[in-house]
């Protein structure tokens, strides 16, 4: 274990390296903190600090800079995140309410993580599996064809038209959405094949072909859309940090084009706690110089999906992450009330 001076080193090493780009020598350190001890102790302590593999001297100057093993350990040892300020609290509300669908709330997000935090943001969309079902609407569009439209409480909007074996009547219809409902209205998606699996046999002999097609189209629609679905933005953002990528920036432009790869590297959505990737933390190979912080977001308490940011691993730990998590929140809010 580090003794807690090192660490205000260490802390003070990865402060100035931040904010200036330049790496950190030890008379800059002891000018710019008040570490309390002599420039030599500084220098003793960097010395173990670079031993132990938390910084590194990267050219032959006298500066040193964090490892991605120095970054960790000052992510762990985080008194907190930096909160943001009433006016940019104020105007994430004022941007993101002004959203008019869900669509509108995952690009405003994104636009909006990727200003604040100037990284590149990627937002998942809310995932059915994990949401539960607030209405079935049956809509008839000629005698023998229906729409279907699925609303999540996440404000998820599924259409989809079905093609009846035969006629169905009005009556039918309404009766049809009428125990629909009362049997998947305020339940996950999870659990709606087993709570619509026998209603055909609850109606008439020639309504039966109708309700199993209707429902084969219902759960059609549960396995199309368990696919996950994101959205990235900002990534012109990189191109501000080009030193700080060592070899060239393509390798991870080309990472965050795959979407199996970015929804890896944003995590399950029910683990909805902040999580801080460093480095070769990330497993994808394009990604190792990169640090990408996630959180769940969601109503209710619980997580339908993640959003976060990739940004070099030079980055405003607590700035960063203040942003993610306050935008988390602001967008758990917005669907708790669509």
């Amino acid at each position: 274990m580090l003794s807690e001076r090192r660490l205000e080193v260490l802390r003070a090493i990865v402060q100035d390296y931040v904010g200036t780009e330049e790496p950190v020598g030890s008379k800059a350190l002891t000018e710019r903190h008040k570490l309390g001890v002599s420039p030599a102790t500084v220098r003793n302590d960097m010395a173990a600090l670079e031993d132990e593999g938390f910084i590194a001297q990267p050219h032959t100057s006298a500066g040193r800079i964090p490892t991605d093993k120095g970054y960790r350990l000052f992510v762990d040892k985080l008194a907190g995140v930096k909160p943001l300020s009433a006016p940019e609290r104020r105007a994430i509300q004022n941007f993101l309410d002004g959203a008019v669908d869900l669509d509108d709330v995952v690009g405003r997000t994104v636009r909006l993580l990727a200003q604040l935090t100037r990284q590149v943001a990627v937002v998942q969309y809310p995932s059915l599996t994990r949401s539960t079902v607030r209405h079935v609407e049956l809509l008839a569009l000629a005698p023998a064809r229906l729409m279907l439209v699925v609303i999540t409480d996440t404000g998820r909007v599924e259409q989809r038209h079905v093609d009846c074996p035969a006629p169905f009547g009005e009556a039918s219809l309404a009766d049809l959405r009428a125990r629909l409902n009362s049997r998947v209205a305020g339940r996950r998606f999870s659990d709606v094949p087993q709570l619509v699996q026998d209603l055909p046999e609850s109606f008439d002999r020639d309504d039966q072909g109708t309700v199993a097609t209707v429902l084969a189209t219902l759960l059609e629609t549960l396995v199309e859309e368990s696919e996950e679905r994101l959205m990235i933005g900002g990534t012109a953002n990189l191109t501000r940090f080009g030193h700080d990528f060592p070899l060239v920036i393509r390798p991870v432009l080309e990472a965050l084009e795959e979407q199996v790869v970015l929804l890896k590297l944003l995590g399950e959505a029910k683990d909805p706690g902040m999580t801080v990737r460093i480095g070769h933390e990330n497993v994808h190979e394009g990604l190792n110089s990169t640090s990408v912080v996630s959180v769940g977001y969601g109503s209710g308490g619980e997580a339908v999906a993640k959003l976060g940011v990739v940004g070099p691993t030079r980055m405003d730990y607590p700035g960063t992450m203040g942003a993610v998590r306050a935008v988390a929140r602001y967008v758990g809010q917005i669907l708790a009330e669509s």
